[in-house]
């Protein structure tokens, strides 16, 4: 009975949800549909004579012993890095199984004793990407939609708007990649897509798209994990980024039985990945065994930037960080006392949300003293001033935790290599500032950064993510593969969180 009155209760208040979307929706067609539903919702409700006041009172008692015991999970991770499994996550990521090294071959394998080729799709948030990559590391083609001026006038991206540039794109860039690589669907020897962690909406037009084309030409599919497929992008050959030659014929190709040995980098490896989403410093055991030494406690890195650019009044299109990073070339990175996040917590963790509000504290400080109502009204100086000293200390952050780490795996384990993964990677002068942090130890460390355009998300890393899977005999079956908006590397390679 509980349930159920809940379930009413919930009927109710999608009543109410629908006659507004219904009376802002931009299309005849779109408000024609909710009345629809509204109407057979209505319906339902008159039928099951139920009494609402009784059932809204019992569903009220429930909701809220619900989120009574949401509070009392939130509580115990208070302090704690987001996005790390301590057993608190419904869907994790261990493709290898407990151990890590079970994999299954659940849809097959294409014929590991050539090289072969896989199709990978890309839709986890506000690009549509698709390529073709050979087993060797070539990319043969590759199609990318950006979305940057859709969501320009929004300051952000709009996951509605996002999904529906997805479906309008989707098979365009398919085709793209398809057609630059000379080849046709039925030539793939494997399909690869992104499932999780994005923005499901998004997610999903992907992966139903991949799974109809693995289904249709009985291919192997694989569901790749997002932030798997950042960090192995350090692994491609670097001399295969950009081979435009296509015409090499099999005895000119690396053997595919050499190519794990043949990687820009091998297992183990610590991995920085600073993105929209994600801020995470990862011990890289192997494929889909991951152990996370340090997370943000709340904002990414790539969020901060973001949340500076908007304050600054900047284009953030194609997202804050390229916008701040060019303004702050103008700037005195000295020039605006900012501090050091988490500067008394000797640990590896991140955090941004203070740094956040002190850039714009100091934002408005600077308002006052040149006698302007808002930042958009500052100088182009003191713009670039704000931008400087943010990414100088935004970084100095990172140096600090990311030096942390790399003592605590030398010492442990000897590791003296270093990639540096995802769409903040891309910056020039993270580069610079951690190649200097490399090179500087007393024993210099390995440092590797893909090419900034497969930095960025794009179609090409799900490919060799799905690539590095089924080189290890793992495929997942395609029928009814779900997605997830957050997806968390398995506990069990957690070795900080389990003890």
């Amino acid at each position: 009975m509980t349930i159920y009155a809940l379930l009413v209760s919930t009927m109710h208040r999608e009543i109410i949800r629908g006659v507004a979307f219904a009376f802002v929706s931009p299309t005849l067609s779109s408000r024609c549909n909710t009345f629809q539903r509204l109407s057979s919702t209505a319906c339902y409700l008159s039928a099951s004579n139920i009494d609402v006041d009784e059932s809204s009172a019992t569903s009220t008692t429930t909701l809220k012993s619900s989120l009574q015991s949401g509070r009392e999970k939130r509580r115990k991770f208070i302090g704690m890095a987001k996005a790390v499994d301590r057993g608190q996550w419904g869907n994790t990521y261990s493709p290898g199984g407990e151990n890590g090294i079970s994999f299954q071959a659940k849809s097959g394998l294409p014929d590991l004793g050539k090289p072969f080729c896989v199709l990978g799709i890309e839709s986890s948030c506000d690009d549509t990407g698709a390529a073709i990559i050979r087993s060797d590391g070539t990319i043969l083609g590759e199609s990318l939609a950006s979305q940057h001026a859709i969501h320009e006038e929004w300051g952000g991206v709009v996951p509605g708007l996002a999904k529906t540039a997805h479906e309008e794109n989707i098979d365009k860039v398919i085709n793209e990649a398809l057609q630059k690589a000379n080849m046709e669907l039925s030539d793939v020897d494997a399909i690869g897509v992104t499932v999780g962690p994005g923005l499901e909406i998004c997610l999903r037009v992907g992966c139903h798209r991949a799974r109809e084309l693995a289904i249709q030409y009985q291919k192997p599919f694989v569901g790749v994990h997002h932030l798997e497929a950042h960090i192995l992008m350090a692994r491609i050959p670097a001399e295969r980024y950009d081979n435009k030659d296509h015409t090499t014929t099999g005895d000119e190709v690396l053997d595919v039985f050499d190519v794990s040995s043949k990687r820009a980098m091998e297992f183990p490896f610590l991995a920085l990945l600073v993105s929209g989403g994600h801020c995470q410093i990862l011990k890289c055991l192997g494929i889909g065994r991951y152990s996370i030494i340090g997370g943000t406690l709340d904002d990414s890195l790539g969020e901060a930037f973001d949340k500076t650019a908007r304050l600054l009044g900047l284009p953030v299109g194609g997202g804050g960080g390229p916008a701040v990073e060019a303004l702050a070339k103008d700037g005195d990175p000295k020039s605006v006392a900012l501090p050091i996040p988490l500067q008394r917590r000797k640990d590896c963790d991140f955090s941004y949300a203070g740094l956040k509000t002190a850039v714009r504290l100091a934002a408005e400080k600077i308002c006052v003293e040149r006698g302007v109502d808002t930042v958009d009204e500052l100088p182009h100086e003191d713009k670039a001033n704000i931008a400087a000293s943010f990414q100088h200390v935004a970084f100095r952050h990172v140096e600090i935790r990311l030096g942390r780490a790399m003592d605590q795996v030398q010492q442990e384990e000897g590791i003296r290599h270093l990639a540096v993964v995802g769409g903040v990677a891309a910056n020039k002068e993270l580069r610079r500032r951690l190649d200097a942090l490399c090179s500087d130890r007393s024993e210099p460390w390995d440092m590797l950064v893909p090419p900034p355009r497969l930095c960025t998300d794009q179609g090409a890393m799900s490919a060799w993510a799905a690539v590095e899977r089924l080189m290890v005999g793992s495929s997942d079956v395609p029928e009814g593969h779900d997605v997830f908006a957050r997806y968390p590397f398995s506990l069990s390679f957690n070795d900080d969180e389990k003890k």
